[in-house]
């Protein structure tokens, strides 16, 4: 069947989406370990390389694949997980099958692009990733060090006004929380009916998230000598924090980021607004200084 010059040429577009799919997950599948991860992800990459196909009977071309989109979710994958590589890629404009509608008169086309949506998703929903299943030990490591620390360090900042200081006392503080959130985590999980994530585990995910934070938000008290500089540099950095992590957990777990994003730091930054005026009403009234 003969198209015109335009038709063609977003059909080559489609292709080429097509093709460079396919090689995605190829890519993932190599370095996938789990063996029922590898065959979805070989299944799916099956599947769009029968799509280039179909496309090719229209374009008679031979497109180069998106060697940067390959490289972009296959580093993705890595460093973030194979979940959230996946719904990202699935999620993005970039998708050519989401305009396959505007085609009604290549009947095949409809029906590729419906058979491929339905396809991916559930075949994406199939896959088991252990750090998904410790989400939310990261969650609540995450939100109890932003919430909890976020507070503590602005109320050290009045309170002591020395920086040196500052990092000190809230160092000694944030680890002594993140091993008792860590044990608390062991302990919760350890109690549970379901067997699916393992005490030890749980815990050193909790405790890692919590470290983590601790780290990022004494480093400005210990880089700045001056107390509210850093204080403001610490409050930017939990904000960047509860950014990050919210738009990873909004992918990989497909829920709102905005609703989460801010739900996050109104608590975080009320907690430290009120600590912060706790810390100076303290110095005030008791005449105590460091």
């Amino acid at each position: 069947m003969d198209i015109d010059g335009k038709i063609k040429k977003e059909f080559i577009r489609f292709q080429r989406n097509e093709i460079t799919e396919s090689l995605v997950y190829s890519r993932l599948a190599s370095i996938e370990k789990d063996s029922s991860n590898k065959e979805i992800l070989l299944n799916i990459a099956a599947d769009e390389v029968a799509h280039g196909k179909v496309f090719q009977k229209y374009t008679k071309e031979s497109p180069i694949p998106n060697r940067w989109k390959i490289f972009k979710y296959y580093w993705l994958a890595r460093f973030f997980g194979l979940t959230f590589a996946l719904k990202l890629m699935e999620s993005s404009e970039s998708n050519a099958h989401k305009n396959y509608d505007r085609y009604a008169s290549f009947p095949e086309l409809l029906r590729l692009g419906r058979e491929e949506e339905e396809h991916e998703k559930k075949l994406i929903g199939l896959i088991n990733e252990e750090r998904l299943e410790y989400m939310g030990s990261v969650v609540l490591g995450l939100n109890d060090a932003l919430v909890e620390f976020t507070g503590a360090l602005a109320g050290f900042t009045l309170a002591l006004s020395d920086s040196k200081l500052i990092a000190l006392t809230g160092s000694i503080t944030g680890i002594a929380a993140a091993l008792s959130m860590a044990s608390s985590e062991y302990l919760s999980t350890k109690s549970e009916d379901s067997n699916d994530k393992h005490p030890v585990k749980a815990a050193i995910y909790t405790g890692f998230a919590y470290v983590v934070t601790v780290v990022a938000l004494v480093l400005p008290f210990i880089i700045c000598s001056n107390v509210l500089v850093a204080l403001g540099i610490m409050l930017v950095a939990a904000l960047i924090i509860i950014a990050i992590f919210n738009y990873y957990y909004s992918v990989a777990k497909s829920e709102s980021f905005k609703k989460r994003f801010m739900e996050m730091a109104i608590l975080s930054f009320g907690v430290a607004t009120i600590s912060f005026l706790i810390g100076y009403l303290l110095k005030k009234f008791t005449g105590i200084e460091v």
